[in-house]
């Protein structure tokens, strides 16, 4: 059953329509469990399992699971994945490493909401091999490179996107490992090799991405930044990227809001504690959907036009899971928090 807003989100004049985003993933989820951006369209690794959140928030639990299983099915020898799949044909061969940490994100947001510990063990050798893969394409220095192109190349670029939330999803296997009794020294150390480059090692990765907000928040959303070094970070770039009364741009220097972005932006500042400023945020765009309830991907302003036009499962999915973390529907809506973290000591 699909949960409905609590009281504190009625107060604050937000109604969003949690049935019609669960549809909308279930209706792109294929019969082998995986969820395309839309029906026909690509899957990859890491919007699916944004995807296989939403499905959990909204308690379609069996869904969940089927798309769990569909990445365990369809895991590579080398414990990766493929960029993209279309209708069970890999159509982009590279082998992204946040791609493939990003499963243990998944899971430990099933276990969250569900605590069925037995999937969570069912799937632990998936995550294992997954973040064998990711290890392998660690730098000595810490930061994890982005990528194996399909000529079987490493590409040596960091990027603080892509390994803020490596660092996060590397925290939620620590967190599998301790509820299944395991311990891992070594992927600690990994862990805090990659967080001592991503915080003191900048010049260890793409600063061409700088002009993305992603990389402005996502140190703050992967729990690389807490406290004063979060709060000041967010202090420093806010202008850059939050257009008032509409949104977060995905590019600086581009006149174009994103739902995604905003709701990701969003969960950081929930995780962080400042839940006002994430509230206003979200008022801004909790009514930029379709006739059927569904949100837009994005808009250019100011003269409002809705671009693209299609209606993408992973966009609705961090939608319920911005509702999920500012108005606490599920046990999973901690999933980012700060204070979750300190209290996990991971």
């Amino acid at each position: 059953m699909t949960p409905h807003l609590s009281a504190a989100a009625q107060r604050q004049d937000v109604a969003v329509d949690l049935t019609a985003l669960l549809d909308l993933i279930l209706e792109a989820q294929r019969p082998d469990g995986a969820i395309a951006w839309w029906p026909g369209h690509k899957a990859d690794p890491w919007d699916h399992v944004e995807s296989a959140m939403g499905l959990t928030i909204g308690g379609a639990f069996e869904p969940a699971r089927r798309a769990y299983e569909w990445l365990r099915g369809s895991q590579l020898p080398d414990g990766s994945w493929y960029a993209a799949d279309t209708d069970g044909r890999a159509t982009d061969r590279t082998r992204e490493t946040h791609h493939a940490a990003y499963l243990a994100a998944g899971l430990y947001h099933f276990w969250l909401a569900t605590g069925d510990l037995d999937f969570v063990a069912g799937l632990w050798p998936t995550v294992e091999r997954a973040m064998a893969f990711v290890f392998r394409c660690q730098a000595a220095t810490g930061e994890i490179y982005w990528a194996i192109s399909p000529e079987e190349k490493l590409d040596r670029m960091a990027l603080v996107t892509g390994c803020s939330s490596i660092h996060f999803s590397l925290r939620c296997a620590l967190a599998l490992a301790r509820l299944l009794g395991l311990e891992r020294a070594s992927w600690r150390r990994r862990l805090c090799d990659l967080k001592e480059s991503l915080i003191h090692r900048p010049h260890r990765f793409n600063t061409t991405k700088s002009r993305f907000s992603m990389d402005w928040f996502y140190p703050v959303l992967g729990g690389v930044l807490t406290g004063e070094a979060a709060r000041q970070r967010m202090d420093r770039y806010w202008k850059k990227f939050v257009v008032r009364d509409l949104g977060v741009r995905c590019v600086s220097d581009q006149p174009w809001v994103t739902v995604a972005e905003t709701c990701e932006l969003i969960l950081a500042l929930a995780a962080m504690g400042d839940h006002q400023k994430a509230r206003i945020l979200f008022r801004w765009i909790c009514d930029r959907t379709f006739e059927d309830h569904t949100y837009w991907c994005g808009f250019n302003f100011p003269d409002m036009v809705v671009w693209p036009e299609e209606k993408i499962t992973w966009n609705n999915a961090v939608v319920m899971m911005a509702v999920d973390a500012l108005y606490h529907l599920t046990p999973s809506g901690v999933l980012f928090a700060h204070e979750h973290w300190r209290h996990m000591d991971l």
